[in-house]
């Protein structure tokens, strides 16, 4: 028996490839270019659940069986639209493929992928920290290893491709997704995103870099609304995670974005998913579309009069799977082919990639197997526990801690207060599984522990006299609970109020896709009820567990301490507890500005000069705590600073060091983030006032030191021009190393000379930093 040269492992891919498509009908081959959104059902038939708007009138009907004659590109969320057993799910899913493979003449399956931006979103699967909670980590490492961790889950339950990270830098904090962004700096985005998807990537899962691109600077902090950024914002705040994790990090997917700029639809773009992405960044991976993204050229965006307009448009853009499901690549798309409206070149280009990535995966060997190894799935190990702990340890940030309140005294009276305290989803975002499915399904269990904080802090301080009140709940008015929560605050030694968001879908909780907020007031009446616990005069710690930066200027010098997590996962009871408790030294950093006042936005702190606070307007932008902000119960010195020198002088295309010594002079271990933030006095065109390009996290214990040198290079100070250049300017900049953006401790003025000097796609993205003995 000969074996067609596609099925040979031996010939390089794109060979194989070629001589498949050779071969392919064009139903054949646009079957490669959609997927079918289907519940694994422990049977084994294919049902599909409403999560989102517009899914079953955006959904075209078929016929499953005769659909997978031609063969399948993609099945989507086998695990993460209904509840279902993990190794049951996996086996259906394993039948399922069989099913495709069966089917065709090929024998072809189909890319299975899954959401996991806080986890393998699937029933019974760990609930890690929101992307939100990754930035205030300020630690790769860690985050590279979560999704390791992820990507096994997935491969294990016969998952291929996994749609994240988001990428989107937040712009304006109203907006509801800012729970699933990594900040509000593309620094800090760029590299924290780029270790998720080497993590993801090292288990052979494909990594899809969303939303390409602009989402999040929707005018208004709308979903999915207009967005009007320049081509500098877009540039030189869009862009560049998305470049690092693609040219550093070795994404093989991008989805592209619902939004449009500037008049364009980004699915309809082809200066940005083929002349960018493709041609200038040299991406050879698919771009997929982000769900019913095609079909909204005709219906939301109104740029494609029918069906299979809008498939022309995007397919000649660069789009090569439509998802979640078919409907524009489908009947409509062979039909404009046949009669000619469509060249059959596009369909040959997508699925030609499509294919190239099937050969990656194994999918077109022979000896391909759907089974799962294991017949038992634990998609929530003990090590996927611990792990979620340390993410969520190192992502809580102490705000606030005048005067020592923190930690608690072991045998303290504590009154516990707040609608956060005592419910479990206060600890997950919107992509997580319980809050995403299960809502759907209230007689279902959570299918996995999640200890809220008051029962977390129960058992972190036995010997305390723990009261608890829920004072009001999360977004409703009422009141009627203020009493009670008084009454147990006036007879503690301390209260703790535990507020924030509850994370929801299109408007169905405070936080999350489709739940953007008027103003950064915190939610419903919780802001009064803290009022009410503050004019108690007993010590109140306000404890948050958010989706986003809620402005909390009100409150400034009336509240103890002030303690910030980020919707901190499963196992973040225990680690808010811990840091109450003492037993965690709080060591994360603000990935987003906390607002001083609920309106003026939007703001982050990435402003030139104008969107600073000045004489000519009455409104002062300047936030209570600052990006990069964050306490600790240790102190630390920096000394030793060497790079400083005002006569330093290095050529437009040259490098610079600074260092310093950082040590731990308290009496327990603790962790600095040391960052290093850019200003640039004079420019061709309006500048950030400071952004970062660089940071380490350094871990020490009591009484150590450890020198921390950062190489900076000219690279990292280009910008785009008037023009549309990326260039390094000759001139003075300053390099400061700071504890956040507003907290310089030194300066190093570096003067650049020679020729402006022009970059491409090759540029230096990165700062590197090394940390060594004290020196």
């Amino acid at each position: 028996m000969t074996t067609a040269p596609w099925r040979d492992p031996a010939l390089p891919a794109a060979a194989r490839v070629d001589d498949l498509l050779s071969r392919m009908t064009l139903e054949e081959k646009t079957a490669q270019l959609y997927g079918v959104w289907v519940g694994a059902a422990t049977d084994g038939e294919a049902r599909t659940e409403g999560v989102a708007p517009h899914q079953h009138d955006m959904t075209a009907d078929y016929d499953w069986a005769e659909l997978i004659t031609h063969g399948l590109g993609q099945l989507t969320r086998s695990f993460g639209t209904a509840p279902v057993d993990p190794a049951p799910a996996a086996q259906a899913l394993a039948r399922a493929q069989r099913r495709i493979a069966e089917a065709g003449r090929f024998g072809i399956p189909a890319v299975a992928h899954e959401e996991c931006l806080a986890g393998f979103t699937a029933w019974q699967a760990t609930a890690y920290p929101v992307p939100l909670a990754w930035g205030a980590t300020f630690d790769p490492p860690l985050i590279e290893e979560m999704a390791a961790r992820i990507g096994q889950d997935l491969r294990s339950a016969g998952v291929h491709q996994g749609l994240a990270p988001v990428l989107d830098v937040v712009r304006d904090p109203r907006w509801g997704r800012v729970e699933e962004t990594i900040g509000e700096d593309p620094y800090l985005t760029g590299t924290i995103g780029t270790a998720y998807v080497r993590g993801l990537e090292s288990a052979g899962v494909i990594a899809t870099l969303k939303h390409f691109a602009g989402y999040a600077s929707s005018a208004g902090a709308r979903n999915l609304a207009p967005v009007r950024a320049g081509i500098r914002e877009f540039a030189d705040v869009t862009l560049p995670p998305f470049e690092m994790a693609l040219r550093e990090g070795g994404a093989r997917s991008v989805m592209a974005a619902y939004n449009e700029t500037d008049g364009v639809p980004a699915s309809a773009d082809p200066a940005l998913l083929t002349e960018l992405l493709r041609e200038e960044w040299g991406f050879t991976g698919t771009v997929v579309a982000d769900y019913f993204g095609i079909g909204f050229l005709e219906t939301l965006h109104r740029v494609a009069g029918s069906a299979a307009e809008a498939a022309h448009a995007a397919l000649a853009a660069g789009i090569d799977v439509e998802l979640p499901t078919v409907k524009c690549y489908g009947k409509p798309l062979l039909e404009a082919v046949r009669s000619g409206g469509i060249p059959e070149e596009l369909v040959d280009r997508a699925a030609r990639r499509v294919l190239l990535q099937k050969c990656e995966l194994g999918l077109l060997d022979e000896d391909w197997t759907p089974e799962p190894t294991s017949a038992r799935l634990d998609l929530d190990s003990p090590g996927n526990r611990a792990l979620a702990r340390r993410v969520a340890e190192e992502s809580v940030v102490l705000l606030d801690n005048p005067d020592g309140t923190l930690p608690l005294s072991p045998d303290a009276r504590i009154a516990v207060v707040g609608p956060r305290a005592a419910d479990a989803l206060a600890m997950l975002g919107c992509y997580s599984f319980p809050s995403h499915v299960l809502t759907h399904h209230p007689e279902v269990p959570m299918g996995i522990e999640i200890p809220t904080v008051l029962a977390a802090l129960r058992a972190e301080l036995p010997d305390a006299k723990v009261t608890f009140a829920q004072g009001c709940g999360v977004s409703d008015p009422d009141t009627a609970g203020f009493e009670e929560a008084v009454a147990r605050a006036s007879e503690a030694d301390v209260c703790l109020a535990v507020l924030g968001d509850r994370a929801g879908l299109f408007g169905r909780g405070t936080s999350g896709e489709g739940c953007d907020a008027t103003d950064l007031r915190l939610p419903g009446a919780q802001g009064e009820l803290l009022d009410a616990l503050a004019a108690t005069g007993v010590p109140v710690v306000l404890v948050l567990l958010t989706g986003r930066p809620y402005a909390l200027g009100r409150w400034q010098g009336r509240l103890a301490a002030v303690v910030q997590a980020f919707f901190p996962g499963e196992e973040g009871g225990p680690a808010v507890a811990g840091v109450l408790s003492g037993r965690v030294n709080p060591s994360g950093r603000l990935p987003v500005s906390v607002p001083r006042v609920p309106g003026g936005q939007p703001w982050t702190y990435l402003q030139p000069p104008l969107g600073l606070a000045g004489e000519v307007s009455n409104l002062d932008p300047t936030p209570l705590y600052a990006f990069g902000h964050g306490g600790s119960y240790t102190s630390f010195t920096w000394g030793d600073f060497t790079g400083g020198d005002d006569a330093a002088e290095i050529g437009t295309d040259g490098s610079h060091e600074v260092s310093v010594t950082v040590r731990n002079a308290g009496d327990r271990a603790g962790a600095e983030v040391v960052q290093l933030y850019l200003h640039d006095p004079v420019a061709s065109v309006t500048r950030p006032d400071v952004r970062l390009i660089g940071y380490q996290r350094v871990e020490l214990g009591a009484g150590e030191a450890s020198r921390v040198t950062f190489r900076f290079h000219t690279d990292l100070s280009s910008f785009t021009d008037r023009s549309g250049r990326r260039i390094v300017e000759p001139g003075v900049l300053e390099l400061r190393l700071a504890a956040s953006s507003a907290d310089v401790r030194h300066t190093a003025r570096v003067h650049l000379t020679g020729p402006v000097r022009e970059l491409g796609a090759g540029r230096r993205l990165r700062c590197e930093a090394e940390v060594s003995g004290p020196g």
